[in-house]
């Protein structure tokens, strides 16, 4: 099971603090004595080794040096910008508009050729009708307060879903049952959508499963994630969007998407659950 995206962030940031303890160990300095060589107070030598509180490019270079090893301040700097850039708040990413939030993500989904993606919130985008990501966008562009370019920003997913029919890319998605039957964007649009759904599913490349609501479920629904071949992994969160490249908690996250799978249902069964939640639509 996937680790929370929080408690990820957070083990990357000890990871450094690990790196630190260790320069500091093979210097033979006190925590007393690194404070004083950097001219700061014992308690944030403390503070950074426990990963209270996140080092700074000048903190890096000032501890490796006090300790003897400026050399090694180079690469623990560029862990520290993959750390910090693990997870971007949505205000951030969108803060020139939806579209550019779209347009930042599209290199990524072209020299991707294996997706997988689970989602228990939405349709996936690369999935979605226009109608859906209208719906979808408009909200959140309603909700965050941003600049009107949601025509852009759909326009721009729109052209990022043809990877889904060219260049010999395979997919696998799959999707809670509750997704097809929480509305968004009226009955017309989920309408339009789940018959787009079934559609997809039929292509050769994509498989196309759907995690029936069941009251015994072995696996609870996890938070939505998108894995890309097996370099990284990106999660949806209320309050930003999180990367993870480490190799072992991509495999975490591909051994969550393992296991929602035997739970899915496929082919026939996975349409006539479509088919089911479209009558309810009428």
């Amino acid at each position: 099971m996937a680790d929370s995206a929080s408690s990820s962030v957070q083990r990357a940031r000890q990871g450094l603090a690990d790196q630190l303890r260790e320069i500091q160990r093979d210097a033979g300095l006190s925590g007393r004595d690194l404070a004083a060589a950097c001219g700061w107070y014992p308690s944030k030598v403390s503070r950074l080794l426990n990963a209270r509180t996140p080092p700074s490019e000048n903190d890096i270079q000032a501890w490796c040096e006090a300790c003897g090893v400026p050399e090694r301040a180079a690469d623990l700097v560029a862990k520290l910008r993959a750390v910090a850039g693990m997870f971007v708040e949505w205000r951030r990413m969108e803060r020139a508009g939806l579209k550019q939030a779209q347009e930042a993500r599209r290199p990524l989904y072209e020299r991707t050729h294996r997706f997988r993606s689970y989602s228990s919130w939405l349709i996936p985008g690369l999935i979605q009708t226009p109608g859906y990501t209208e719906a979808a966008l408009r909200a959140i562009q309603q909700r965050r307060g941003l600049v009107d370019d949601v025509a852009a920003a759909v326009a721009s997913r729109m052209e990022r879903q043809r990877v889904v029919r060219e260049g010999g890319r395979r997919f696998a998605f799959l999707v809670e049952e509750s997704v097809l039957r929480s509305g968004i964007g009226g009955a017309a649009v989920m309408r339009g959508q789940l018959h787009h759904l079934a559609t997809v599913g039929s292509l050769p490349n994509v498989s196309m499963g759907i995690v029936p609501m069941r009251p015994d479920r072995v696996r609870w629904p996890a938070e939505g994630f998108w894995i890309f071949d097996t370099a990284q992994v990106n999660v949806e969160l209320i309050s930003g969007y999180l990367t993870i490249t480490q190799p072992s908690e991509v495999a975490m996250y591909a051994e969550t998407f393992a296991e929602l799978s035997d739970l899915a249902v496929y082919g026939p069964a996975a349409q006539e659950l479509i088919g089911a939640a479209a009558g309810l639509l009428g």
